[in-house]
């Protein structure tokens, strides 16, 4: 019984390791967009930087947001506290509306291909439009989080990376205004 047992379940493995590994993408078929899930166009919606800033952020350029949860840890003026949220609305106006365009293509996209309509000249011209909003909303965070470290000092520049995990800041990293 124990040989039987021990079997069936080696003739199991194979084919479930084999299901599992060939089938990355099983249930995305029923996502609205194919190539974003629910939490990517959340995201979108929202203006979130979903990583899209992190050669900013872990070289010693915070962003906006993460600026704001920790006012009173850094210590900010009422002035930078003012320019810091004006950044952020600003950053979040800006990031909604080239998310939203993002969704619209990757939606044409997986239309085109949906319906069978795709062509080769479709196809270059939808992934390129894809391509260039991408890097726009890539360039908006990034930009962002570079005038966010204008507006700290460099002492909270060095609280902020100890605080987000970072260690220190090295001091030749930004462009800080003196306070």
């Amino acid at each position: 019984m124990k040989r039987f047992v021990i079997a069936a379940i080696l003739l199991h493995l194979p084919t479930g390791s084999f299901a599992q590994s060939h089938q990355p993408y099983a249930g995305f078929q029923s996502r609205d967009v194919k190539a974003l899930s629910n939490e990517q166009m959340a995201d979108l919606r929202a203006g979130r930087g979903m990583g899209l800033a992190l050669a900013a952020e872990l070289n010693g350029y915070p962003g906006p947001a993460h600026i704001l949860e920790m006012v009173d840890a850094l210590a900010l003026t009422s002035q930078q506290r003012v320019e810091m949220q004006s950044l952020f609305d600003h950053m979040k106006a800006e990031t909604v509306r080239i998310g939203s365009r993002l969704i619209q293509e990757e939606t044409a996209l997986d239309r085109e291909f949906a319906g069978r309509n795709i062509t080769a000249a479709s196809l270059v011209r939808l992934t390129g439009d894809i391509g260039k909003t991408q890097a726009e909303l890539r360039a908006a965070h990034l930009r962002y989080h570079l005038s966010a470290a204008g507006i700290l000092t460099p002492e909270q520049m060095g609280r902020y990376a100890v605080l987000r995990g970072y260690g220190t800041v090295r001091p030749e990293h930004g462009h800080h205004r003196s306070q």
